[in-house]
């Protein structure tokens, strides 16, 4: 990880390194993000993450949220979110903020370096704290968020996978 580490609001200038992490992010199972969109016209999958921030093209039941990339030397790294307010099932299991980090540069310090980016972002939004989960066998998250000031609050069931969510908040004083 280098100096030059930076949060930006997703842009086609990433193109080549977004795509090769969408690889990684499709043999690990995730569906984080509309690659087939990516790959057929990147300049709308672009134009539609960002549009997140107004409530565009979300699905049924999301809330507006703003997305930057982790950016690295002008190569994608991961995507941090966060969202504008908390509906029902975000206080319980998916919180303010939510990260990932693309699998060949994970445990290298970005998932730290990526929230501690975004913690000022929250608080220009006018956050005072916010509610960061991840699940409970999720050792690495869970350090990310403690290092970041997160202090656990409890432990809930998630019925979508069965795996409980840790939840933590982190103050913005």
């Amino acid at each position: 990880m280098s100096a030059d580490c930076e949060l930006v609001v997703p842009s086609v200038e990433y193109r080549d390194s977004f795509l090769e992490a969408a690889k990684e992010y499709k043999a690990e199972g995730s569906v984080r993000f509309d690659f087939e969109l990516a790959e057929r016209d990147f300049p709308q999958f672009i134009k539609e993450l960002n549009e997140h921030s107004l409530g565009l093209h979300m699905p049924e039941g999301y809330v507006p949220e703003t997305m930057y990339w982790l950016i690295d030397g002008g190569e994608y790294i991961g995507q941090i979110n966060i969202r504008h307010e908390l509906n029902e099932h975000l206080r319980q299991i998916g919180g303010h903020i939510g990260y990932d980090i693309r699998s060949s540069k994970r445990n290298k310090g970005y998932g730290t370096a990526q929230l501690q980016l975004m913690l000022p972002k929250a608080k220009e939004m006018g956050l005072t704290r916010v509610l960061i989960t991840c699940d409970v066998t999720n050792i690495g998250s869970r350090k990310i968020i403690e290092s970041a000031g997160g202090v656990l609050e409890n432990q809930a069931p998630n019925p979508d996978t069965g795996i409980d969510k840790l939840r933590f908040w982190v103050s913005l004083g």
